[in-house]
């Protein structure tokens, strides 16, 4: 529909745009365009279902298979916070939410930047994002781990490479599944649980069986 629009308002010679009343129609034009954009952004952010599994079993495609069951959890344990449920922690010593969410933003960034080949380099200073930034980032970067992987013949060339003031450390990819994909699922279970005691609940449909939502 918005295509049909532009293509109309394109085709208008000067004449006719004169005779356009087009304040009406552009505040319309102007909405659907906004409304798609909100659509296309909304769409691009990964993992509200699991993807279909692949057709043989591989070192890469049960990897990935693991980083899209992270996804989905991470996708729906995240889905709808609020900004009382982000302040949210259940005693003084703990993380809040927000920052629980900030550690798994660190660990998809291990995650990631190991299939990629990329240094962690801890000596860098991040850049600062809001939280809407954090989450559809966070998710990305399991999406591309997961998909380097599930096309991958060999998941042992993917190692963790930190640096630091101190030099650089190397870990095999063995250290990927037991550290921060597993530390990863396990903080997804503290968001859920913050966000219940917060009183907004994680959503019952999300089936992490199935990986989708029930009907």
């Amino acid at each position: 529909m918005v295509a049909h629009v532009l293509n109309f308002i394109i085709n208008l010679n000067n004449k006719q745009l004169l005779k356009f009343k087009g304040m009406k129609y552009l505040g319309l034009l102007i909405a659907l365009i906004s409304f798609n954009t909100i659509m296309a952004q909304e769409e691009e952010i990964p993992y509200s279902e699991i993807p279909d599994y692949s057709d043989e079993y591989t070192a890469g495609t049960v990897a990935a298979r693991m980083i899209d069951g992270l996804g989905f959890r991470y996708y729906w344990a995240t889905n709808g916070l609020t900004e009382k449920d982000l302040s949210f922690k259940p005693s003084d010593e703990a993380r809040t939410t927000a920052e629980t969410i900030d550690h798994i933003f660190g660990l998809s960034n291990v995650i990631v930047n190991s299939t990629l080949n990329k240094v962690n380099d801890r000596s860098s200073k991040n850049t600062e994002l809001t939280y809407a930034q954090k989450r559809k980032q966070t998710l990305i970067n399991f999406k591309t781990a997961a998909d380097i992987l599930r096309s991958s013949d060999d998941i042992s060339i993917f190692k963790i490479i930190f640096k630091s003031d101190k030099g650089t450390a190397e870990y095999p990819f063995w250290n990927n599944i037991n550290g921060p994909i597993a530390d990863a699922i396990w903080h997804c279970g503290q968001v859920v649980s913050f966000r219940r005691s917060s009183g907004n609940p994680y959503n019952s449909k999300a089936s992490l069986f199935t990986g989708k939502l029930r009907g």
